[in-house]
């Protein structure tokens, strides 16, 4: 069970948030009232299976836990945010009987352990330090969603994993890969990363690679002086001049032209560029981020695709996630679009029906955000009424909603795979399944039995023989 303040005011929002985890009450009790009154919101829970399900609920910035846990012990809990949430601190509590085990887990990631009783001032000073290093003061100073990240809305788990890792590479100038099907904000995390760093105050320039031909993307770039082909009549600066001290966005990096690559590798290794028909280099400085929606390490094995460019752009990668793994932040953008097209088209809206909002959130959106916009706009176009009805969202959407399932429908999926993978992998061997799904044979078996799966179905020799050879014609 989870305990946090209910204050949820802007200013409450603003103020880092702790997730600290103690089954012993007196002590969380404690912890809690010291770092409320050292000006932090926190949510504080018994379990390390309650913290993770805080986790999902929201991102916390550090998290303070117990080494000694009911169930999973603090080490498991640590193990799992990593693997969730890389980039949340995490600090260990333990006694005395405990230090090698939270020395080992140091060496592993966990920012540091403290022991009970531990002093109150080096408490606060570590936490201080630790939301130094994942949060910059002077991003942080700012404000969270009115500075550098205002124009991603989202109350995500995992966007806000994306959102903390891009504001931390945001403080160097390390060349970010940002990766991501087609409409799911690539340029807006490029933006939001050029806010969060020292090069805010110089140009932010967007170009996609991919849209302009390969004889005028050289132009574009890297610019030209007059008389350098039959229509330069004039000295043009490219890109790279033109974001000088700021930052350059290539998006769509993996349609760039074989030929362009080499000229941007060197670019990139040499900071300056010589202009089309020029003689003289031209310095040039400049924070690179690319994006794309292709698979570049497929690209590099097709030879589509330098790896020399590829790891010199590739030093930090962000994937963003697609709208349908983040199904919660629908109605919170829906209706953010709707209030802005509402003023667009000079339209007094009152919101979507509770049906129509329920369709937007079970839809597939295979264009993503941007699928979405264009949704909320096609509606807000046509709609006579305050109330957004179901019947327009459907008309705009023009593709069958994604199935729901129950509880116990997903259960059994889950555990219908499970199982599966786990044969697949022990080639049959119910005992190595059973052995890794830590259950017994005899309960193993009446698993398999309510799915209707059968050992001999996944012996690799079955799985052989029931394969084609390869003189069988196809069917």
């Amino acid at each position: 069970m989870a305990t946090t303040l209910t204050d949820m005011s802007p200013d409450t929002r603003a103020k880092p948030h702790l997730l600290v985890v103690d089954d012993d009450p007196d002590m969380l009790r404690l912890l809690t009232i010291r770092l409320t009154a050292a000006g932090y919101r926190v949510t504080a829970v018994t379990s390390a299976e309650s913290a993770l399900t805080q986790l999902h609920i929201e991102r916390p910035q550090l998290v303070l836990s117990d080494v000694r846990l009911p169930g999973r012990d603090g080490l498991a809990l640590f193990d799992d945010i990593r693997a969730q949430h890389p980039s949340v601190p995490v600090i260990l509590l333990t006694a005395h009987g405990t230090i090698p085990d939270a020395v080992e887990a140091t060496e592993r990631g966990v920012f540091t352990y403290l022991t009970k009783p531990f002093d109150g001032k080096g408490l606060l000073d570590k936490i201080a330090q630790a939301l130094q290093l994942s949060a910059p003061a002077h991003v942080a100073a700012k404000g969270s969603q009115e500075a550098w990240q205002n124009q991603i809305i989202s109350r995500s788990s995992r966007m806000a994993e994306v959102l903390a890792e891009a504001r931390m590479v945001a403080q160097s100038d390390a060349s970010v890969l940002i990766r991501g099907e087609s409409g799911t904000g690539k340029e807006l995390l490029a933006q939001a990363i050029h806010q969060a760093g020292a090069r805010a105050s110089k140009p932010f320039i967007a170009v996609n690679c991919g849209a302009i031909p390969e004889a005028l993307l050289e132009s574009e770039l890297f610019g030209h002086v007059k008389g350098a082909f039959t229509d330069a009549v004039a000295n043009h600066k490219g890109l790279f001049q033109a974001a000088d001290g700021g930052t350059l966005l290539l998006d769509e990096i993996g349609d760039m032209p074989p030929a362009l690559q080499v000229k941007l590798l060197r670019v990139l290794q040499e900071r300056v560029v010589r202009p089309l028909g020029s003689s003289q280099s031209i310095a040039v400085d400049v924070r690179v981020i690319s994006a794309t929606h292709r698979d570049l390490d497929v690209a590099m094995a097709d030879g589509d695709f330098r790896a020399d460019l590829y790891y010199r752009l590739n030093v930090v990668t962000l994937t963003l996630p697609p709208l349908s793994e983040r199904r919660e932040d629908i109605p919170l953008l829906a209706n953010h679009f709707l209030l802005k097209l509402a003023r667009k088209y000079d339209k007094r809206l009152s919101g979507f029906a509770p049906e129509a909002l329920k369709a937007l959130t079970t839809a597939a959106w295979p264009g993503n955000v941007r699928q979405l916009y264009n949704v909320v706009e096609q509606v807000c176009a046509l709609l006579t009424t305050p109330l957004v009805p179901l019947a327009l969202v459907q008309r705009a959407l023009r593709s069958p909603s994604v199935q729901v399932l129950t509880f116990a429908e997903a259960k059994q999926r889950f555990e219908r795979d499970y199982l599966v993978g786990l044969l697949k992998l022990t080639d049959g061997n119910v005992a190595d399944a059973a052995r890794l799904a830590d259950r017994n044979r005899t309960e193993f078996y009446r698993l398999m039995q309510k799915h209707g799966l059968t050992p001999g179905h996944f012996k690799a020799e079955s799985i052989a023989s029931a394969s084609p050879s390869p003189a069988s014609p196809a069917h």
